[in-house]
């Protein structure tokens, strides 16, 4: 029987566990950077955590104008708050895109993005594009109204967060019904979440 002592374990080796065992995706970032992830983060993407430590999270998202926006919606969260949260689409290494829940947290809210940590969740449900249920190429635009839409945002809501007007998004969101052979909003959002 093992004793009391060689069951204690370090703090360090106690966080290596948790990390590993998390059934959320850990990152921690410098400037939008990875400088650290757990091996649950770099699955959900299809990678290994040495492919992705010391690149850009911008690999991670469906476009570069992605990555700018919700980067400058992140950066004025995170100095307002110091913390930013949103779902979103990402894309996997074969180029699927998938929904996540993502959070994040910066040491500094003067400088959010000099060191931030992340959680990242995969949401169940989500048809992806190309997908039965699902439409074949959102563009950028069409992702982010969607995104508000599933989160329940009103027009004027997704509008303000957007920088659009609300008859931009009315726009938006009609094309996403005529995608997804919607008959209005709510049918959209139950085939987007997969409810029969």
């Amino acid at each position: 029987m093992a004793s009391a002592k060689s069951r204690e374990t370090t703090p360090s080796a106690n966080a290596e566990l948790c990390a590993a065992l998390a059934p959320l995706g850990l990152c921690l970032s410098r400037e939008r950077t990875i400088v650290w992830c757990n091996p649950g983060f770099a699955r959900m993407f299809g990678y290994e955590p040495r492919d992705l430590e010391g690149t850009s999270l911008a690999r991670l998202y469906p476009s570069s104008e992605e990555f700018a926006r919700i980067g400058e919606r992140g950066l004025r969260s995170m100095q307002a708050t110091g913390e930013y949260g949103d779902e979103r689409l990402m894309r996997h290494r074969s180029g699927r895109l998938i929904w996540f829940r993502v959070h994040g947290r910066s040491r500094d809210a003067a400088a959010p993005f000099a060191l931030a940590a992340w959680t990242f969740e995969p949401l169940a449900g989500h048809p992806r594009p190309g997908e039965p249920g699902a439409p074949g190429a959102l563009t950028p635009r069409e992702r982010e109204v969607l995104t508000g839409l599933v989160r329940g945002e009103t027009s004027k809501e997704s509008a303000r967060h957007l920088g659009i007007s609300p008859r931009t998004v009315e726009k938006y969101r009609a094309r996403l019904m005529a995608k997804y052979h919607a008959p209005n909003a709510a049918a959209l959002v139950q085939k987007v979440l997969g409810v029969p």
